[in-house]
C-alpha cells in the first residue's frame, strides 16, 4: 500500500481491517504537504452504511491526532447545508456513501479531480447490484492515476475479479489475506493475488500451485491443472 500499489484486502471482522488502509492513508498524506483545493478531497472512503462511513472517520480522527489533515464524513438523512459547509474549504480525507456523494457532486460542490486514493470498504457490498451503478459514476468521475483499495471480510466469487464489473476501477492490483484461524485455534495461511487479467480458474490453479492452498498441504505441480477448493476466510 506504501508503494502505491492496489490491493484486495480479505480479512475477518474486528481485525483492524480500518487501520490497515487509514494508517498508510494518513502515512502518505502527511509526506506530501498540501492543502486541499477547494471543494476537493485527496483521500475517498466510500462505505455502504452511513453508521460504518461514521465509524471509519472517527478511527482516522483518532488515528491521525495531531497531523495537520482534515477528515470529513457526508451520508444521506441529514441536513446536506452543513455537509456542503464542510467541504467548501477541501479536506484532505472524505469518507461517504454513493448516494450523497453523487448527491454534493450533482450539485457541483465537490469535484473528484483531485483523489489520491480511493478506497472501498465492505467491497462485496460496494460491488453489488445495489451500488453497481453509482461506483461507475463514481470512477468516471476520477483521474486515472491513483491507488485502489478493497476491503472485505468476505467476497463472493463474482466480485473477486472486480474489473469484471467496473472495468476502470483497478490497474495493477493484488490481493492478500490474513492467516484466518481455524477451528482448532490455528492460523492456517490462506493469500490470493488479484489477476485482473487472467480468469478465475487460472489464478486459482496458479496460486494453489505456488503456495499449497489445500488444507495448507503442498499441492504437486500437476496437480495445478485442476481447479482446487479454497479455504474458507
Amino acid at each position: 500500500m506504501l508503494a502505491g500499489r492496489d490491493l484486495c484486502g480479505i480479512a475477518q471482522t474486528g481485525t483492524g481491517k480500518t487501520a490497515a488502509f487509514a494508517l498508510p492513508i494518513l502515512q502518505r498524506l502527511s509526506a506530501i504537504r498540501q492543502r486541499p483545493a477547494p471543494q476537493t478531497c485527496r483521500a475517498l472512503v466510500l462505505s455502504p452504511t452511513r453508521e460504518l462511513a461514521s465509524q471509519i472517520a472517527d478511527s482516522f480522527r483518532a488515528y491521525g491526532a495531531g497531523m495537520p489533515l482534515s477528515t470529513a464524513v457526508v451520508f444521506g438523512g441529514v441536513p446536506i447545508g452543513r455537509q456542503r459547509q464542510q467541504l467548501a474549504r477541501g479536506v484532505d480525507i472524505l469518507v461517504a456513501t454513493p448516494g450523497r456523494l453523487l448527491d454534493l457532486i450533482d450539485s457541483r460542490m465537490l469535484a473528484l479531480s483531485n483523489v489520491q486514493v480511493l478506497v472501498l470498504d465492505e467491497a462485496d457490498r460496494m460491488l453489488d447490484l445495489g451500488f453497481i451503478h453509482a461506483l461507475k459514476r463514481i470512477v468516471k468521475l476520477l483521474p486515472r492515476q491513483r491507488q485502489t483499495l478493497l476491503f472485505s471480510a468476505t467476497m463472493p466469487k463474482a466480485n473477486r475479479c472486480p474489473r469484471r464489473a467496473i472495468p476502470d476501477l483497478t490497474t495493477r492490483s493484488k490481493s492478500s489475506s490474513p492467516p484466518p484461524v481455524g477451528d482448532d485455534g490455528r492460523a492456517h495461511r490462506a493469500e490470493r493475488r488479484f489477476c485482473p487479467e487472467r480468469t478465475e480458474t487460472r489464478c486459482a490453479g496458479d496460486d494453489a500451485a505456488r503456495s499449497g492452498l489445500r488444507s495448507g498441504a503442498r499441492v504437486h505441480p500437476h496437480q495445478a491443472r485442476r481447479r482446487p477448493r479454497r479455504p474458507a476466510i
